[in-house]
């Protein structure tokens, strides 16, 4: 993706600097799964979609360190990165969507406080509702490319583009709605969770659309973000992580689903063709 190396957006909040205390956790190996998406849920918070991805959540949240300030070589360029698909994402809804209300988005490293409680980078990037703000420890980025397999700043981008549809969810009352129900008609293939999550795929590949059509987009820029997407999914995550598929307590859709959104709102580049809920 064509950016600008020196891009500095005002809706970026920088916290990379400081340290917050991280909230001690108890339980063990067996809570880790099935609980941690469900507090994040109690909690406001909207999760990228890492649950079950053992290799990456188990050192950051049972006590190994994670990237620090001494790995930040390299993160202006990512500041300038986040902060040009941030403001070409919300100026794309700001077109589309009436009275759209801009988010933010804060980088962070290890730990943040945020409007729904302590934030960490072991559950990846996350939306939280209650202050608007997209949190995102930008070593994600080397994970998405190292042990997911997805390389590429498209593959970023599209994170990015995902964590804001869960914004246009917020305004709209979407995630309101899907946030109190109950944990059974949440978690599963078919639950509201995975709907919700592959809506914000598809909003993505709607944005990638109008990215595409304005020339900011490379050969070979939509395989990454298909690829990232693919990353992601419940059954290759559970797969990776324990070698069995438990589709009854998936949260963000299998790798052929997320794949299919992410599509479907490209090849539309409409926002009405992602109605995941019917």
């Amino acid at each position: 993706m064509r950016g600008d190396d020196n891009y500095d957006s005002s809706d970026v909040e920088d916290r990379r600097s400081d340290r917050a205390p991280r909230e001690s956790g108890g339980g063990g190996l067996g809570l880790l799964f099935d609980l941690i998406y469900w507090l994040g849920w109690k909690r406001g918070l909207v999760v990228f979609g890492l649950i079950g991805a053992a290799s990456y959540l188990l050192g950051p949240v049972l006590g190994g360190g994670s990237a620090g300030p001494a790995q930040h070589a390299g993160h202006d360029e990512a500041r300038a990165f986040v902060g040009y698909v941030l403001d070409d994402v919300q100026k794309t809804w700001a077109d589309r969507v009436p009275n759209y209300r801009r988010a933010k988005v804060v980088l962070y490293a290890d730990a943040t406080t945020t409007g729904c409680g302590m934030g960490e980078s072991a559950v990846g990037p996350f939306y939280c509702p209650n202050d608007e703000r997209v949190y995102l420890d930008v070593t994600f980025f080397e994970e998405l490319r190292t042990r997911f397999g997805a390389p590429g700043n498209f593959a970023q981008a599209y994170v990015i583009a995902h964590e804001l549809g869960h914004h246009l969810q917020k305004l709209d009352g979407t995630s309101d709605r899907v946030q109190h129900a109950s944990r059974s008609q949440l978690q599963g293939e078919g639950g509201l969770s995975v709907k919700l999550e592959l809506q914000a795929d598809c909003y993505a590949g709607v944005w990638a659309a109008s990215a595409e059509k304005r020339g900011l987009l490379e050969p070979g820029d939509l395989d990454q973000a298909i690829t990232a997407a693919a990353s992601v999914g419940d059954d290759r995550l559970q797969r990776q992580a324990t070698g069995t598929v438990q589709p009854e307590t998936w949260t963000h859709g299998s790798s052929a689903e997320r794949k299919h959104w992410f599509r479907a709102g490209h090849d539309s580049g409409e926002l009405r063709a992602c109605d995941t809920f019917h």
